[in-house]
């Protein structure tokens, strides 16, 4: 048995960009920065990024390219891809993540991420029941002594 899983957190480079396929398919794609920091020999302070092209299609691409923007932070699972074309210069290569799932990073406002989104968990997926009304508490609007309360 392979496996071939990507799993990666960080922060939009650029703008994501998206295109449509001959078929009338959209891809988005975009890259992700992620850092690594650690301390080295002499105890230094050390950070380095790495950079990761990302793809998505269909409805996640649709989604990625309304809400993603340079530099918010996003969850991507996928798999790894290598393609290959021949340039004037040369043989060139390029690897990507093609994303299978997607999960939004914390909002600049300090809001909580928003629920990840998978294709595949969509579609099986049952319609939502609509939201029960919430009871509501009733505070006295006096105020509460602590010596009243029994613990």
């Amino acid at each position: 048995m392979y496996i071939n899983k990507a799993m990666v957190y960080g922060n939009l480079t650029r703008d994501p960009e998206m295109k449509a396929l001959p078929s009338g398919q959209q891809v988005t794609s975009f890259s992700l920065a992620t850092n690594r920091v650690w301390k080295d020999k002499m105890g230094a302070k050390q950070e380095s990024v790495d950079y990761h092209n990302i793809v998505m299609f269909g409805k996640l691409a649709e989604l990625a390219a309304q809400y993603l923007k340079k530099g918010a932070g996003v969850y991507v699972e996928g798999r790894m891809q290598t393609r290959s074309w021949d340039d004037p210069s040369g043989k060139k290569y390029r690897t990507e993540v093609i994303a299978d799932t997607m999960q939004f990073g914390p909002r600049a406002g300090g809001a909580p991420a928003s629920s990840g989104y998978s294709p595949a968990a969509s579609s099986k997926a049952a319609p939502a029941a609509a939201p029960e009304a919430l009871e509501t508490i009733e505070y006295p609007e006096e105020d509460i002594n602590p010596d009243d309360i029994p613990f």
